[in-house]
Formats: structure tokens, C-alpha cells, sequence
């Protein structure tokens, strides 16, 4: 890697790491950041996450859940000495570039992600299709079986078409309220 000529301006890189290993990493060149030696040209690494809803064993609960699975983005000055530094962290498989130099994630893509980030209000993980047969576990029509008519993936709500005294009645319930069947 001597000799290579980089351009160091201050600019965000994306690196892959080993699959689960992104906090690690992260976490590590945080350290790094926080050295002297290194203050003024590695300044921030993330792994970009987002709030999701899941429910699990029956409970409603908020989790992050990772944008990018195996990569981490650094902020940093990239010279030969930084490109050796993050490439040699343990975890990192590589930086994200065309002919193995390493290229910048532009600002745009970065407030795209930094945006997505800090929503404050939770995404709904909706994996229902409109016309799949669905079955109510929660409410008062527990137990009915009904056929999803729209879905709000920003509410969280589904509409499902449950068959009542011979006739489609349309049910609007939390997405959290039914199950595949």
C-alpha cells in the first residue's frame, strides 16, 4: 500500500465486516479516535440502525435493528496510514471501492442514512401481501380467519376481510394482531 496517493479530505467510508461483528468494530476505531496520534484523522464510526417493532413471545417490543448487515461507515482523512489502520482492525474484511481504492459515500447517501437513523418513531415490520390468507390471534375477533384487503406500513394497521353472518365485513386491526396461516 505505500506510495498509493489518497485524496485525505475529511469523507465518510464504507467497510465490511464479519456478519455480527459491526458494534465491535465500530466500537474499536471509536478507540482509536480517541488516541492522539489519531484524533485529527479518524473522527466517527457507525453502524446505522433504525427502530423497529417486533413482538416476541406474545409482547410488543421496540429494537434496533441494523440498516446494512456487515458493514460499518467511518468518517475519517484517508492516507496510507488510516487505510492500514481500519484495514487492520480486527473484524474489518475491507473497505467499499472501485479497483481496491476505497471511495467516499457521498453526503447525500450519509444524510440520507443519518435521517433514517434518527427517526424517532418506530418502523412497523409488516410482512403481510394484500389477498394472503390471515388468522386473528389478539382482539375481539380472535380466532377468525380473513383475507388482508390494504395495509398502513406507516400506521402499523392492516384491513382484513372477515366473513360475519354471510357477508365480507372489513376489520381493521394492528398488524401485530394476526398471523399467516
Amino acid at each position: 500500500m505505500a506510495n498509493t496517493r489518497y485524496d485525505d479530505t475529511r469523507a465518510w467510508y464504507a467497510i465490511s465486516t464479519y456478519s455480527e461483528h459491526e458494534d465491535k468494530v465500530a466500537d474499536s476505531i471509536r478507540q482509536r479516535t480517541n488516541t492522539i496520534e489519531f484524533a485529527d484523522k479518524i473522527f466517527d464510526a457507525m453502524v446505522p440502525k433504525e427502530k423497529q417493532i417486533e413482538i416476541k413471545n406474545g409482547k410488543r417490543k421496540i429494537v434496533d435493528r441494523k440498516i446494512f448487515q456487515g458493514y460499518v461507515l467511518v468518517e475519517m482523512k484517508l492516507t496510507d496510514e488510516t487505510w492500514y489502520i481500519i484495514r487492520n482492525t480486527p473484524g474489518v474484511t475491507g473497505f467499499i471501492g472501485v479497483d481496491g481504492k476505497p471511495t467516499p459515500v457521498s453526503e447525500k447517501e450519509i444524510n440520507k442514512i443519518k435521517k433514517r437513523m434518527g427517526i424517532d418513531d418506530p418502523k412497523y415490520d409488516i410482512n403481510f401481501s394484500e389477498g394472503e390468507i390471515v388468522n386473528i390471534i389478539d382482539g375481539p375477533f380472535k380466532g377468525f380467519d380473513g383475507s388482508v384487503s390494504e395495509i398502513d406500513k406507516l400506521k402499523g394497521k392492516i384491513k382484513v376481510m372477515v366473513s360475519m353472518f354471510g357477508r365480507e365485513t372489513p376489520i381493521e386491526l394492528d398488524a401485530l394482531q394476526v398471523k399467516k396461516i
